[in-house]
């Protein structure tokens, strides 16, 4: 079983903003693929089966700072091997419209990875970075900020991407992953 999580906050105001990269890549494979979300475990989650394999997509409900509460009562309830995580975000450290795949680390400074390496005890969990670009002004305003036109533009030109990475995730081990996409992403 695989578990793929995008992290953002929930509410109407946050869509949109930098640090919902993470919702906007797991509603983009949904919608591709028709998936509905239910609520469990103060998440919203979609189940399918991919290469054989269940998969369940899910967007925590507990806001960023927290979102490893949510991750954690899935891992335990359905018993997945933290190898069988993927984990999609912001990261201000790549430009818009980039992103880099890596098979574990810190958290860098964000805190929704960091809640979630705290929850499950490790910091061994695979993840999408995705670009939102650094500005000047305090990082807890910018990520909280909606994309500009143009900048919107490139995260949905990136979306297809990103879903097609999701899919690989169930197909390919994480060095393979990483060998087809963050050779061919320019940062």
């Amino acid at each position: 079983m695989k578990l793929i999580v995008g992290l953002g906050n929930p509410d109407k105001k946050y869509e949109k903003t930098r640090h919902n990269t993470g919702f906007m890549a797991i509603d983009f494979y949904a919608a591709k693929n028709n998936l509905e979300f239910k609520r469990k475990f103060d998440g919203l989650y979609s189940e399918l089966i991919i290469n054989n394999e269940k998969v369940i997509l899910l967007k925590p409900q507990t806001y960023m700072n927290l979102s490893g509460n949510c991750v954690s009562k899935f891992v335990n309830f359905y018993n997945i091997d933290i190898s069988d995580i993927l984990v999609i975000y912001d990261d201000y450290n790549f430009e818009v419209g980039t992103f880099r795949i890596r098979r574990d680390g810190s958290d860098g400074g964000h805190n929704g990875i960091k809640n979630i390496i705290e929850n499950l005890n490790s910091t061994f969990i695979k993840r999408v970075r995705i670009g939102i670009s650094k500005n000047p002004i305090p990082l807890e305003d910018y990520v909280l900020q909606k994309f500009k036109n143009d900048e919107l533009k490139k995260i949905n030109d990136l979306l297809p991407t990103i879903s097609n990475i999701i899919d690989d995730f169930c197909f390919l081990n994480i060095d393979d992953l990483m060998q087809k996409y963050n050779r061919n992403n320019h940062e």
